[in-house]
């Protein structure tokens, strides 16, 4: 008599280990690159100082941003469809969790840069489709993350004030990216409601973003101050400060820049009075804050600091601050303030030479997105 034995399938290995296995630990922060890349290009195109062919180099370095942005959105979304584990932790991970700010930015960063720049290689009518579908998901974007970030930090992670760190601003300055790229497409809406409507709404994003700012900066400033220096690593975050100041700074310029004829006359000529009496004291203090966060990162690079996905906080704040100082030459007509726009781009630019070798270095060695990652927690 012959006894069948049912045999039982094997175990079926994880879809997560199995599959884009790379891909396990590549978080939000990574769209930080698409924003430093973007800032390149749109700050080297409204310089108001542009050497020949400087132009030219902006608009390659803007079709690269695209493939990255492109990328990295399709890498995105496999991490979440294999190893949505990981995203969950990331989500619920305060150290993390800010960065999703940074998927707005990289959206809203590359848009404006396809309108100032990339409309050299692409047409203008192309370039304000892309810049138009790329604001609108970047504006829902950063309110969605301006009010979930916080909500999460308040009901689900557990921080205290020495805690605090300069990555939390990112998901309440990504509404003053909107702010400062919207007044961009005023002029190509149709006259009236319509360009009235989306000034005067970049005019509440500034608003929003620049009151939730001065809310959360004090609590990083007392954590630097009371806590002692940051860890080296996270250094470099000390220049994600810079971001709301430069951008603030260029928005408040870009909205007076495009409210002749678009509201009454008393209020145009009082956007154009703010953006000297705003600007100016503003980015007096983001010059006072560079040097601080200078300072630091000497005293961590002597300590060690290697590279990490942090040092493309040297890009992006930077690149607003370029901006910053652009909206306040065109304003003012002081010669200073166009030798630090093109001192500040010189810093951008070897910035971002920097980020994006190591960035290149560490995806080569395996060392920034390891694949062994993928059975680990």
């Amino acid at each position: 008599m012959v006894t069948a034995v049912r045999l039982s399938p094997a175990p079926r290995r994880p879809v997560s280990a199995a599959r884009f296995p790379a891909l396990r630990e590549l978080g939000p922060n990574w769209y930080a690159g698409v924003m430093g890349t973007a800032a390149v290009a749109s700050a080297g195109a409204g310089l108001p100082w542009r050497p020949p062919g400087l132009r030219a180099v902006c608009a390659a370095v803007w079709a690269f941003s695209v493939l990255l942005l492109a990328a990295l959105l399709a890498a995105r979304c496999l991490h979440w469809r294999h190893h949505r584990d990981r995203a969950r932790v990331q989500l619920l991970d305060p150290a993390a969790a800010p960065f999703y700010g940074c998927l707005a930015m990289a959206l809203l960063a590359v848009g404006g840069a396809t309108l100032t720049v990339g409309r050299d290689w692409i047409g203008v009518r192309a370039a304000l489709a892309v810049d138009a579908v790329l604001f609108t998901a970047g504006t829902a974007a950063a309110l969605t993350a301006a009010v979930a970030v916080p909500y999460l930090m308040a009901v689900r992670h557990r921080t205290g004030p020495g805690q605090a760190a300069p990555a939390w601003l990112l998901p309440l300055v990504a509404p003053m990216v909107s702010a400062a790229l919207g007044p961009l497409l005023v002029p190509h809406l149709p006259a009236g409601q319509p360009r009235a409507t989306l000034l005067l709404g970049c005019l509440a994003l500034f608003g929003a973003s620049l009151l939730a700012t001065l809310l959360m900066l004090p609590l990083v400033f007392a954590r630097l101050l009371t806590g002692g220096p940051l860890p080296p690593a996270v250094v470099p975050s000390l220049f994600l400060v810079l971001g709301p100041l430069g951008q603030s700074t260029t928005a408040v310029g870009n909205v007076a820049d495009a409210a002749p004829g678009v509201v009454p006359a008393p209020y145009g000529d009082g956007l154009t009075a703010l953006t000297v009496l705003y600007g100016v004291p503003v980015m007096g203090f983001a010059l006072l804050w560079l040097a601080l966060a200078t300072a630091h990162l000497v005293r961590a690079r002597r300590r060690g600091l290697g590279f990490s996905m942090t040092w493309w906080s040297f890009t992006f704040p930077v690149g607003t601050c370029v901006t910053g100082a652009t909206v306040l030459a065109r304003h003012t007509g002081l010669t200073v303030c166009t030798g630090l726009a093109v001192a500040l781009y010189g810093v951008l630019a070897v910035a971002w030479a920097v980020a994006a070798t190591g960035t290149v270095r560490g995806v080569a060695a395996g060392e920034l997105l390891p694949a062994r990652a993928a059975h680990g927690g």
